[in-house]
């Protein structure tokens, strides 16, 4: 049973039928707020668990959850997940950051997280990194130790976590009869699109920044280029 689960944990399909609901809001907490959980597909989990919440639950995925339990319990467990991951960060600061690279923790996944609340801003990063697969993992922590005030991570963390968590359950609900005939030759793809559809927000704000950044250069620097270089490099100094 253990080396089953050990081969499926990236088996949204699988993972969703062998730990229920509650093993899913598991899941939740754990993707957002351990920094182990990074490799957990939770976009996969939670338009599945809306799949498994509709009429076709039992006959696409051999389970059927309860739609309130999820609307409720998913949205809370992913918001706790990011406030436990900014207060490690709060607390523990870069020390949390200097382990060796292992099988579970990649210096360029902080790195990256860190890129985009340097780019973009505390609030919007908090938000857009909801829908970025090992980014709201990393973030969180990373927010706490550049010393993102509590309470303004407490609002951005609470509006993107029932955006995420409610679009995704909502979206395989109600597209759960069409789904069922078809979800196990095309789950991958259906996936690849649906994650394709939630980084379109970003993907649009990466091209306006790279737009901005060649404006700026044709230009020459100016007090707003130094100002971002400066952040980041300072942002990179306290966690080294």
């Amino acid at each position: 049973m253990t080396t089953n689960l050990a081969l499926n944990v990236l088996n949204a399909k699988e993972l969703i039928s062998q730990v229920g609901t509650y093993g899913l809001l598991a899941i939740i907490f754990a993707e957002t707020g351990l920094l182990v959980g990074f490799f957990l597909p939770g976009d996969s989990l939670l338009v599945l668990a809306g799949v498994a919440s509709s009429s076709a639950g039992l006959k696409a995925l051999g389970t059927q959850m309860p739609l309130p339990v999820l609307l409720v319990g998913a949205p809370i467990c992913a918001i706790a997940g990011a406030q436990l991951g900014h207060l490690l960060g709060a607390k523990a600061g870069a020390r949390l950051f200097q382990r060796p690279d292992s099988r579970l923790f990649r210096r360029e996944h902080v790195e990256k997280a860190e890129e985009y609340f340097v780019k973009f801003g505390p609030a919007k990063a908090v938000l857009m990194a909801r829908f970025i697969p090992v980014v709201r993992t990393f973030l969180n922590p990373v927010a706490g130790t550049l010393e993102m005030p509590a309470g303004q991570f407490f609002l951005w963390n609470v509006i993107g976590g029932v955006a995420w968590t409610e679009a995704m359950l909502l979206l395989g609900y109600n597209f759960g009869a069409a789904l069922a005939p078809v979800i196990d030759t095309y789950l991958i793809p259906a996936m690849a699109v649906l994650i394709l559809l939630s980084l379109t927000p970003i993907l649009i704000e990466v091209l306006r920044e790279r737009k901005k950044r060649r404006r700026s250069a044709a230009a020459g620097p100016g007090p707003e280029t130094e100002t971002v270089t400066a952040g980041a490099g300072g942002a990179r100094h306290r966690k080294s």
